[in-house]
């Protein structure tokens, strides 16, 4: 699959939201990233049910909504998932992976398990005929700023020689925390297929710069 950047809506100034919202349909971002986080799962809180809605009522651009709870599967009401979202939910949250799979396709949306950095990537093969794809956390999860841990590149690149292995060559792989310009340049490498961008990403500067820019390195 091509390459694919998600901006991180939790890094995104709210106060000038509509502005960055035109920037990234000027840019043809491919999807916009909704961190949900419980303060169960995670030790923060983050974006809600309300916010989702009305960002689908102001832009056609996909959602990528990862669910950081220990409810995804309640969540698939909560968010009204649907045709063309991305969503993703974490391997340590819940026993119902499989249940919550089979209904994201149900709903005609792309499922995508979510591992935490200490989560061994063989625990993913009963589930590799399910999965469009698999989002590796590279930071622990919950707070932006952190730096890409020690061994990211090795389980990016261990993971896509597991599931190729396994004849799952089209499963992508998500990659989530610290995703630099070079650290994306890094993990494309290895296998990476979607980026999710956040304070460390595109953030900084010129956002239209910056998104041109990882699209020229990814490419």
């Amino acid at each position: 699959m091509k390459k694919m950047l998600s901006p991180s809506l939790m890094c995104t100034d709210f106060f000038n939201f509509r502005k960055e919202l035109d920037i990234f349909e000027e840019t043809n971002i491919d999807l916009l990233h909704i961190d949900v986080m419980d303060g169960s799962f995670v030790p923060n809180f983050a974006l809600g049910s309300d916010f989702v809605k009305q960002l689908r009522a102001a832009t056609k651009i996909p959602i990528d909504i990862h669910l950081m709870t220990i409810t995804p599967y309640e969540c698939m009401d909560y968010f009204s998932v649907q045709a063309g979202d991305f969503v993703s939910f974490h391997y340590e949250a819940t026993d119902r992976i499989d249940e919550i799979l089979d209904e994201i396709h149900r709903r005609g949306a792309t499922a995508i398990l979510a591992i935490n950095p200490k989560t061994p990537i063989d625990v993913l093969i009963p589930f590799f005929d399910k999965l469009d794809g698999v989002l590796v956390m590279t930071v622990q999860p919950g707070f932006a700023g952190q730096k890409l841990l020690e061994g990211s590149k090795e389980k990016v690149a261990s993971l896509r020689a597991l599931l190729d292995s396994h004849g799952k060559t089209e499963v992508f792989i998500e990659v989530d925390g610290n995703i630099t310009l070079p650290n994306a340049k890094m993990l494309s490498d290895v296998g990476a297929d979607v980026f999710v961008l956040g304070s460390s990403g595109i953030y900084r500067g010129d956002m239209k710069a910056n998104i041109s820019t990882f699209r020229e390195a990814l490419a």
